[in-house]
């Protein structure tokens, strides 16, 4: 949510953010309403100082009396119109995307997103790599067939040494974020419908969501929707900012719009699983934890040994809560290319707003700013299979996943 004051003042700036955007809010339109409602709460607000000043002469003058009926008739009416103008621009507010930061590269998909820097050596191989799907039938560890046999397809089972080496390296990066900084939570699954509003995912992605049934309860997309809203409707206390937060939970998307996209293997799914980090801090501070956060998901990544390269999400390719984003995309051995497996946004006070989170820091005082960024997901497991692989499919665990493991490799069945 923007702040409303933007619009008042500067209605031509809200206007040209959404242009780029590609958000087809009225801004026009929506500026007029809110005039309106501006202008009816003032004259509601005359009337009620006109309604008491007579009320305390209705025993002297009778003829106040009808003039305070009067004076109440006109208020109720100037209320009945706020309402139906307030409901109108909330939701033109609703549908207004995030300012972007200077440094947004313009573009509309992957193909715009700048290039930041590559880290990171490729393996070489002295045959023809296979791509994750081939090794985990190779070597018994993913089975995407009963997945779509128990719940459909678009969902799998990690088997055997795969899911323990999948386990070992989620709890190895929880292990690590702790060591950071971050306090470690277990969350709940869902999240109702204005918990998914304050962060972002609704109105804007309200067709990747599996709502339950007769609940205002949805299955959730990732565990930044119930660590911000952990906070919401809350006042922190600035002197213990930044707050930093991470957890594992199993994420859940329709993957609606996805028709025609590359879906082999288990990287496109309904069902994944993610190591998350979510910090609030002081306004000021949020550029800064942007790149902190970075940092820790590159730490992550050459700990594992893995090739990768950074890029600067365009406006095009970047969700409407986000200020300015990074993508991490590993190199791919089998697919012979780079795919995202991370992602960094910095969301300034877009959530917070929505959420009602403040800060108060002595006399300072607003909204926190929120970072969302990825630790690790199940695509960083598929990249060691396919960084790792030797010849007959044997796949060799990273070194720093060992210790949880027991074992330095996944040999066919």
């Amino acid at each position: 949510m923007i702040d409303i004051r933007i619009l008042r003042s500067n209605p031509d700036l809200v206007k040209a953010n959404c242009e780029r955007r590609g958000c087809d809010v009225d801004i026009d339109e929506l500026h007029r309403k809110d005039q309106e409602c501006v202008r009816l709460v003032q004259e509601a607000e005359a009337l009620r100082a006109e309604r008491n000043r007579l009320s305390k002469l209705c025993r002297e003058n009778p003829e106040a009396r009808g003039q305070v009926k009067e004076i109440k008739v006109q208020i109720a009416d100037r209320e009945a119109r706020l309402g139906e103008l307030k409901t109108a621009v909330d939701e033109g507010l609703a549908w207004l995307p995030n300012f972007l930061d200077d440094s947004v590269p313009d573009g509309h998909g992957d193909e715009d997103n700048a290039l930041l820097r590559f880290e990171g050596d490729k393996p070489e191989f002295s045959f023809e790599p296979r791509d994750h799907q081939s090794l985990g039938e190779l070597l018994d560890i993913i089975d995407t067939a009963r997945g779509a046999k128990v719940a459909q397809s678009g969902f799998y089972y990690w088997k055997g040494k795969g899911a323990m080496l999948a386990q070992a390296m989620f709890f190895w990066g929880q292990r690590e974020l702790v060591d950071r900084g971050f306090t470690l939570f277990m969350t709940p699954c869902a999240a109702k419908g204005n918990t998914l509003f304050g962060t972002g995912y609704l109105p804007f992605f309200a067709d990747q969501t599996y709502n339950l049934e007769g609940e205002d309860l949805a299955l959730i997309g990732t565990s930044e929707q119930t660590l911000v809203g952990y906070h919401a409707d809350e006042t922190l206390d600035g002197a213990n900012l930044p707050l930093r937060y991470t957890s594992f939970t199993p994420c859940f998307r329709t993957e609606a719009g996805s028709y025609g996209k590359e879906t082999r293997g288990i990287f496109r799914v309904h069902q994944f699983h993610k190591v998350e980090q979510i910090v609030f801090c002081l306004p000021d501070e949020s550029p800064k934890y942007h790149e902190i956060c970075q940092e820790n998901e590159e730490f992550l990544l050459r700990q594992l040994g893995l090739p990768y390269r950074v890029v600067n999400v365009c406006v095009g390719d970047m969700g409407a809560p986000g200020y300015k984003k990074y993508d991490i995309e590993a190199w791919f051995a089998g697919y012979g290319g780079y795919r995202e497996v991370t992602s960094n946004t910095n969301l300034t006070d877009f959530q917070t707003r929505r959420l009602n989170i403040r800060y108060k820091h002595g006399k300072e005082k607003g909204f926190a700013h929120t970072i969302s960024a990825t630790g690790l997901t199940d695509r960083v497991v598929c990249a060691i299979m396919e960084n790792f692989q030797q010849e007959d499919g044997t796949v060799v665990v990273p070194e720093v996943l060992r210790p949880f493991t027991g074992f330095d490799t996944i040999e066919p069945a």
